[in-house]
């Protein structure tokens, strides 16, 4: 089930919602929301709710044990027990068949081990159980003693699946207990349909544009480019799209997730853009593997280190492949060099400059991320660098492009921090004195508008991935 289906709007989330708001008992909402989120996942992976409650029960006793340890050893043993079991499973499904399978070629054996089906949000979830225990083991967080209350962490179904990727710690008041208030309630519903609006009213029309386009050695010059671009916009709305509707459904609920996207195509460096791009998955790694890696405080050379096994990481943590290996370490490089070497140089660039710079650079790396294969990446960085090699132009993408340009327009539009933007002209007026009566109102409307127009383009929509989905 996703969040932009007729099934979940119509039905599932109208339910739920009137549930959770009729009883005021913390205790039965709990449980409300346990029932519904398991019934989310096995929605479409019956069987792999099995995995999900297995990795959340042998990090539920790990933490037991550290909190009931009676030495340091014995703390920090149950503690890599515990993530070393839940990393464990996640490699199965993930990793197993990419590495047995490049090993038997770097041998020249012809075996080939069939990849195992990946349960939905596997990498999402292993990573926030794996939270709740270091956070446990560092004295960060409580020790949960009802584990059903730590499967509804696990288990909530606003980010469940793609994220964002939420500490235990940032909500744990929230589970023990929790107010739903007007104002809450609709900001969380304003935000839901702003999501949605993303997903259904850009994401999903740039990947139907994007399907029509030629691929491989038929790429053209400009169809290279704007392929590229479409990708990354289609990338980007369709995730913040759904993290967005996350938060919302939070906030609806009660609880309050973290931002995850904040206007990274604004940013004037690589470091900037990582920084507002995908900021959960940012933070586990900076929190979890680079700061106990020793962070920035270590030599260049130890930096460097740090730098490639934290990005090498984040590449092949979307992806058992070696084009998600690449992607990572390119834009670790460019951090890498933004800070060792172009750091004087970037002072003085005017801004504009570096901003289509950064630009420019991810637009290039998330062709590593779309291909997968080297030689599809080639393809297209050849079509995209290397105009002499190819047609200039082809008459698929003249038409898209013609026949979309104002969906790129709202892309860009969309891509620029409106929102806060209009949050911080509100406080200024509010600081002068000045009340606008009219905001609820214009806020409702427009959320209902994007809403009840979503809703129509689902209705003869085919195309509705989550890319994220397969994370």
């Amino acid at each position: 089930m996703v969040f932009s289906s007729l099934t979940f709007l119509c039905i599932f989330l109208p339910v739920v919602i009137g549930l959770h708001t009729l009883v005021k008992n913390t205790f039965a909402r709990n449980v409300i929301l346990l029932i519904a989120s398991l019934l989310f996942y096995a929605w479409g992976e019956p069987v792999w709710i099995v995995a999900m409650i297995l990795t959340t029960l042998v990090n539920y006793i790990s933490a037991r044990a550290i909190a009931n340890a009676r030495s340091q050893r014995a703390s920090k043993a149950a503690l890599i027990i515990g993530v070393v079991i839940s990393l464990s499973s996640l490699f199965f499904f993930k990793y197993s068949a990419f590495l047995v399978n490049n090993i038997c070629t770097l041998f020249g054996s012809s075996f080939r081990m069939a990849a195992p089906k990946l349960p939905i949000g596997i990498s999402f979830y292993t990573f926030q159980i794996i939270t709740y225990t270091v956070d446990v083991y560092r004295g960060e967080a409580r020790l949960q003693k009802n584990p059903f209350w730590l499967l509804l962490y696990v288990s909530l179904f606003p980010q469940l699946i793609a994220g964002p990727i939420v500490r235990y710690r940032d909500v744990a008041e929230a589970i023990g207990d929790r107010k739903v208030t007007r104002a809450g309630f609709g900001e969380g519903f304003f935000r839901f349909c702003l999501g949605l609006g993303k997903k259904v009213l850009l994401a999903n029309l740039c990947g139907e544009v994007l399907a029509t386009l030629p691929t491989g050695a038929d790429m053209s010059f400009f169809s290279g480019w704007l392929a590229a671009i479409l990708f990354l916009l289609q990338l980007f709305f369709d995730f913040s799209g759904y993290s967005e509707m996350a938060i919302g459904l939070g906030r609806m609920l009660g609880f309050r997730f973290a931002e995850n996207f904040d206007a990274p195509f604004i940013s004037k460096s690589v470091s900037e853009f990582w920084r507002r791009w995908h900021i959960s998955l940012g933070t586990f790694f900076r929190e979890y593997v680079y700061i106990p890696l020793g962070g920035n405080r270590v030599k260049t050379g130890r930096w460097i280190f740090n730098m490639i096994v934290v990005w090498a990481l984040t590449g092949i943590w979307h992806g058992a492949d070696w084009n998600f290996l690449l992607w990572g370490l390119y834009f670790g490089c460019f951090i890498i060099l933004e800070r060792l070497v172009f750091k004087r140089a970037m002072d003085k660039t005017p801004a504009a400059i570096r901003h289509i710079l950064v630009i420019l650079i991810a637009i290039v790396g998330f062709v590593l991320f779309r291909n997968d294969s080297f030689a599809a990446i080639g393809a297209h960085l050849r079509a995209m660098f290397a105009p002499w090699t190819v047609p200039v132009s082809d008459p698929y993408a003249v038409y898209a492009l013609k026949s979309n340009l104002p969906l790129l327009l709202a892309c860009v539009v969309c891509s620029l921090p409106l929102r806060k933007w209009a949050v911080k002209k509100f406080k200024e007026r509010k600081k002068r004195g000045k009340k606008n009566v009219l905001r609820p109102y214009i806020k409702a409307a427009l959320a209902l508008s994007i809403l009840g127009v979503s809703l129509m383009f689902l209705v003869g929509q085919s195309f509705n991935p989550f890319l994220y989905f397969r994370f």
